[in-house]
């Protein structure tokens, strides 16, 4: 079996490459022709599987829609997902036209490739909670009405509806996975969890004073990233292609995970944590909550780490790179780069 990656280097792209070698897949994936693209989430696996044909990169881009179809027609996979992405909800507010280009170009190039290739292609594309908006407290399933808030958000609904237009008008096998918020160590450090996380390790070891943050109300249906890849790989592998809510069924605060993440370490919160409005969205989500009932019941999936192991693997995870970054202080070879630096 041979599979096609865009977003490869991301944090969902990193565990369902591996998932998929794992399994006996050939696995492909972009990465754009620039000096800022960062492998660091592959690494290990570039260097472990490389030389055996098991993982290939390929230069491309979202935005470039002849490179995207001539790659598939090479490659000729078995199934392609679509998982690159502007994925920071703020960061499209100040950059609207390029997430929106990225997050619908991209799509339509894909799935023109397939509608159009020689073989039956699966396609998987990366919807999100974002789509829903969060204006009401009603759990949210497969039905329910998309509302987004933010230009990331409404940028998921046009791929989504796309993703079914093609489905319907050429069957072609094309699923949406509208997976809730996901988070492990591979989140980037601008994602709240993952900042979160980053400064208890930082705090803890005694290299950070203080962390700021938003919206301390907002609530989310947090679940763990390689739980949540493992459901992406089996909506392929299901008989029909069809649209799939992913979640866990449990929403919480982002106070509860401040709140969480500062017990794992015996600190009071509310001793280190600011907020600022810097750090609030000009058209908030407030509260999201999934119903993955149909994933349960016709995939067989569940979600194997809750929300209290989902913050202890964090934590722990950068407890660790925080004491990395002590000792590199202590030698002075590396600056703070992070806020609220404390001396050492």
């Amino acid at each position: 079996m041979r599979a096609f990656l865009t977003g490869i280097t991301g944090q969902d792209g990193a565990y369902l490459s591996e998932y998929l070698i794992n399994k006996g897949y050939e696995v492909h994936g972009t990465v754009r022709r620039s000096s800022s693209v960062n492998t660091e989430r592959i690494d290990h696996m570039i260097a472990k599987y490389s030389n055996e044909d098991k993982l290939k990169l390929h230069y491309s881009d979202l935005l470039d829609s002849s490179s995207l179809t001539n790659l598939i027609n090479k490659i000729q996979p078995d199934e392609i997902y679509n998982l690159g992405a502007q994925s920071h909800v703020s960061v499209s507010f100040s950059n609207p036209i390029l997430t929106t280009q990225i997050g619908t170009i991209g799509s339509i190039a894909l799935l023109e490739a397939v509608k159009n290739a020689d073989k039956k292609i699966k396609f998987y594309q990366a919807s999100s909670s974002e789509m829903f908006g969060g204006g009401s407290r009603e759990i949210l399933n497969e039905n329910s009405h998309f509302d987004p808030k933010s230009p990331y958000g409404a940028s998921k609904v046009f791929a989504h509806d796309l993703t079914k237009i093609y489905r319907e008008s050429y069957n072609l096998f094309a699923v949406n996975g509208i997976l809730f918020n996901h988070e492990s160590p591979l989140r980037g450090e601008t994602f709240v969890t993952r900042k979160i996380s980053k400064a208890v390790g930082r705090i803890h070891v005694g290299i950070q004073e203080k962390l700021t943050l938003g919206n301390l109300d907002a609530s989310r249906d947090w679940g763990y990233a390689k739980d949540y890849i493992e459901a992406m790989w089996m909506m392929m592998q299901f008989s029909t292609a069809e649209d799939w809510v992913i979640a866990t069924g449990i929403t919480k605060t982002v106070r509860d995970f401040v709140k969480e993440a500062f017990d794992y370490v015996n600190l009071d919160w509310e001793d280190y944590v600011l907020t600022s409005e810097k750090y609030m969205r000009p058209n908030e989500v407030e509260y999201l909550l999934g119903d993955a009932t149909k994933a349960k019941e016709k995939l067989n999936w569940q979600p194997k780490v809750n929300f209290e192991e989902l913050i202890k693997i964090m934590v722990e995870h950068d407890i660790n790179e925080a004491k990395k970054d002590l000792a590199l202080l202590k030698d002075n070879l590396i600056s703070p780069t992070w806020e609220y630096p404390k001396k050492v």
